[in-house]
């Protein structure tokens, strides 16, 4: 079983059973916003947690893993090891280790940058392509699994919901109100 760090996923507030039901569930009414956010802190973790779970079953990867290299999909010429680490939003040291271990597998390379020797870029190699895209296939099943109880109407509406919700808190962390 692959090891890459951070993968322990420690269950928050919005996750945790008290009797039976979660804290989202049990949050009071008279909250809507709190609820709200719960609500979609539990939806995140239910997915996050089934998709780590069929990850590790079906791949024997880890999500960290599976995220590197679709960022590295996205890139055919590579990314360094900085633009890794923004876009997963993680340190420089998390990804050295998920690269040390996928450089041992061919499935990424690594190569010097010809203009700062001390800047590497990373690239998925044709193996590795082929071994993430079959996982991305079956990954977008899972997906497609777990929402299928909305209708394309609702999901189209749902995201449409969350683009909102998204520029609303922009804004307001943008204009210090958060």
């Amino acid at each position: 079983m692959s090891t890459d760090q951070p993968d322990d996923h420690t269950p928050d507030v919005a996750s945790v059973d008290i009797g039976g039901v979660d804290y989202e569930t049990a949050a009071s009414g008279d909250k809507p916003n709190l609820r709200l956010w719960l609500r979609l802190l539990t939806c995140a973790n239910m997915i996050e947690t089934e998709v780590r779970s069929r990850l590790r079953s079906d791949f024997d990867v880890t999500l960290p893993r599976f995220d590197l290299m679709a960022q590295l999909e996205k890139a055919p010429d590579g990314l360094t090891m900085s633009e890794l680490s923004r876009r997963l939003m993680v340190s420089n040291g998390n990804i050295t280790g998920i690269v040390d271990r996928l450089v041992a597998e061919s499935l990424i390379t690594r190569t010097p940058n010809p203009h700062d020797r001390r800047t590497q870029f990373v690239r998925l190699t044709a193996r590795g392509r082929r071994v993430f895209l079959d996982m991305a296939a079956i990954h977008q099943g899972w997906i497609d699994d777990l929402f299928s109880g909305l209708t394309p109407d609702e999901g189209r509406d749902l995201f449409a919901l969350l683009g909102r919700a998204k520029a609303s808190i922009r804004t307001a962390t943008e204009n210090g109100e958060a």
